[in-house]
């Protein structure tokens, strides 16, 4: 009989075991001490902080060309760590022009103030209350970092975000703020049925009666972050110095740089985008392929950093005469 009863108890907790691991579980606070940046991953219906153990060691001095938007954010976030009031940020524009980079260069300038990041997925904004609860007794100052924002109409994150911006009945901390970016302004898709739905039409019942409300609906989110910050595509000069600095961050030489101007410029022309992402791509093909071997044909290397390898530049090597490239190459 005992030995029944003991196989039962071993089952039953086996059971228990296996149901624990289904069931919701409370979010638990982790060793705040472990990182200056957490990511929060769900799975299943159990959510954790997991700490980012090898951050992103971009400083604002990498950062070019975009002053402004450096100095906006940079003033925000200082106003936050020292306590004092600041808005939660809205970077938007056009890909690869360094709105990911400055929120995380912010963090390492700030880290050492007490500045925290938690990252949160799209999918996972719902739970953006239960983080807020989370962190509200911490000393630190909290941002909730969300990147590549956008929102198709009727998902759950949309609301919850909107409320926790602005229109929860529960008051937000004052050590927490959310920076998101987006390419688009107001993180909904606008379409130009939006704008034909003011023409009635009287075959068409399903017309709304007051279509300016879904306009407002779809800009309404955007509207509730106090700081817009605009990035806008580089031009020809401003990518090229974004070049410059990040070949000299992987200890390329003037002479270098300078020779790689026109492999750059091929480089931004095949991949369609002078942004500063294929700046940091360029920079990373071209010293990682070992800039100290010389081609045997200086124009021949120039063709091969175009469609792809951009090692063939080297200190050894002239910078390549006009007539050696496409024509109007520099008005790319």
């Amino acid at each position: 009989m005992s030995e029944a009863l003991d196989a039962l108890l071993r089952r039953a907790d086996a059971l228990l075991n296996r149901l624990e691991a289904v069931l919701p579980q409370p979010l638990v606070a982790p060793d705040w001490t472990a990182a200056v940046a957490f990511r929060y991953r769900k799975r299943g219906s159990s959510a954790r902080l997991e700490p980012v153990r090898h951050l992103s060691t971009i400083r604002l001095a990498d950062l070019k060309e975009v002053e402004p938007q450096k100095e906006r954010l940079l003033q925000n976030t200082r106003q936050f760590v020292l306590g004092q009031p600041a808005n939660n940020v809205l970077l938007t524009g056009a890909r690869g022009t360094g709105k990911s980079s400055l929120i995380k260069a912010c963090l390492n300038a700030f880290a050492n103030q007490g500045l925290r990041l938690i990252e949160v997925d799209k999918a996972d904004l719902v739970d953006l209350p239960d983080l807020a609860d989370l962190v509200a007794d911490r000393p630190e100052r909290f941002v909730i970092f969300c990147d590549d924002l956008s929102f198709d109409e009727g998902e759950a994150g949309y609301k919850a975000l909107k409320s926790m911006l602005d229109g929860s009945v529960a008051a937000a901390t004052d050590n927490l703020l959310i920076y998101a970016t987006s390419n688009r302004r107001h993180l909904l898709p606008e379409q130009m049925k939006d704008n034909l739905a003011y023409t009635h039409s009287e075959r068409d019942g399903n017309v709304e009666v007051h279509p300016g409300e879904a306009v407002e609906e779809k800009i309404s989110l955007s509207e509730r972050f106090g700081l817009w910050i605009s990035f806008y595509s580089f031009n020809q000069q401003e990518y090229l110095t974004i070049v410059a600095q990040w070949l000299s961050h992987f200890g390329l030489t003037p002479a270098q740089i300078d020779a790689a101007r026109q492999p750059a410029l091929v480089w931004a022309l095949e991949r369609g985008s002078r942004s500063g992402r294929v700046a940091y791509q360029f920079a990373r093909d071209l010293a990682g392929r070992g800039i100290n071997q010389a081609p045997d044909d200086p124009a021949a290397a120039v063709h091969d950093a175009g469609s792809g390898p951009a090692g063939g530049v080297t200190a050894n090597v002239a910078a390549p005469s006009d007539d050696q490239m496409p024509e109007g190459l520099d008005h790319v």
